[in-house]
């Protein structure tokens, strides 16, 4: 009996349908970053900028490690540091994968501070010769507009349930007590940065101290003091990866999938992009206790 030609062309487009939907869920999706590659894969995970928010580095991160075609992860790095906490998530969420896959960091022009924290978590650091890294140390920054307010003619008054209720307030100097307190603070997150080099890296606190004061250091340099362990550059990382992780041939990189947005929500994305770049520019330094190197 023949076959209704209508219906045999629409079992033929259901099985192309089909065809491409296991192409996206082989790929991660046709339209994200993550290449259609099939086999043993590193995954890389880019930290680029100032660290201000972990959520989305440390998201990737666990969908990596649980994609049983990733063998190994490369942590780019591009970054001056940032905020303490979220370096420090960063930092403990790449321990956490290291407990399944190995952790290859990748240093790129720079990677300090907060940056360099990062790449201590990995099971080898790569860095280029002339990377910029180290920075080990933390600062907070306090502005005072008093001189500026009396000229325009503006006083400030504050109502306090205590007297460091307003500590770094921008209107008035701050007093020998509140420099202790906040000297105290940064002290402590100097610490807890020591801590972690010490441990990742192996290098004694009392050793680390004489280095550790906020000096940045070439890749090359900071091979030869022990805070990095070969040099070369993002292709060698992931051939290294690949290696620690038992891939024979050469490894292909993949990507997180982007995340597909509406119309809209790129247009919001990008309006909020605009305006954090102009405030940054105001602002100049990010608020609150950082591991950031700066000019």
């Amino acid at each position: 009996m023949r076959k209704h030609p209508i219906i045999l062309g629409l079992c033929l487009l259901l099985l192309v349908g089909l065809f491409f939907l296991l192409l996206t869920a082989l790929g991660g999706g046709l339209f994200g970053k993550r290449s259609l590659v099939w086999g043993e894969h590193v995954g890389v995970v880019t930290v680029e900028g100032i660290i201000r928010n972990s959520r989305e580095i440390t998201r990737q991160l666990d969908d990596f490690g649980k994609d049983n075609s990733v063998k190994a992860i490369v942590v780019r790095i591009d970054s001056p540091g940032g905020g303490v906490t979220p370096a420090q998530e960063i930092h403990d969420a790449i321990l956490s994968v290291k407990k399944k896959k190995k952790v290859v960091a990748s240093m790129g022009a720079i990677a300090a501070s907060g940056g360099y924290l990062i790449a201590c978590a990995a099971d080898r650091i790569v860095a280029s010769p002339g990377t910029m890294t180290g920075s080990i140390s933390a600062i907070m920054h306090f502005a005072n507009v008093e001189e500026l307010l009396k000229k325009i003619g503006l006083k400030s008054s504050v109502v306090k349930s205590g007297r460091f209720k307003d500590i770094g307030s921008p209107t008035r100097p701050m007093t020998e007590d509140e420099k202790a307190l906040i000297q105290s603070l940064v002290d402590d997150t100097y610490d807890q940065f020591l801590d972690v080099v010490a441990k990742d890296r192996r290098i004694s606190k009392d050793d680390l101290r004489k280095i550790a004061d906020g000096r940045l250091f070439t890749g090359r340099q900071a091979r030869k003091l022990g805070l990095v362990d070969e040099l070369g550059d993002l292709s060698y990382a992931v051939r290294l990866a690949g290696t620690l992780s038992g891939i024979k041939d050469e490894p292909d990189a993949v990507y997180p999938a982007k995340k597909k947005s509406t119309f809209w929500e790129l247009i919001l994305q990008q309006a909020v992009t605009t305006l954090a770049a102009e405030m940054q520019k105001v602002e100049g330094r990010p608020e609150g206790l950082n591991y950031l190197y700066q000019q």
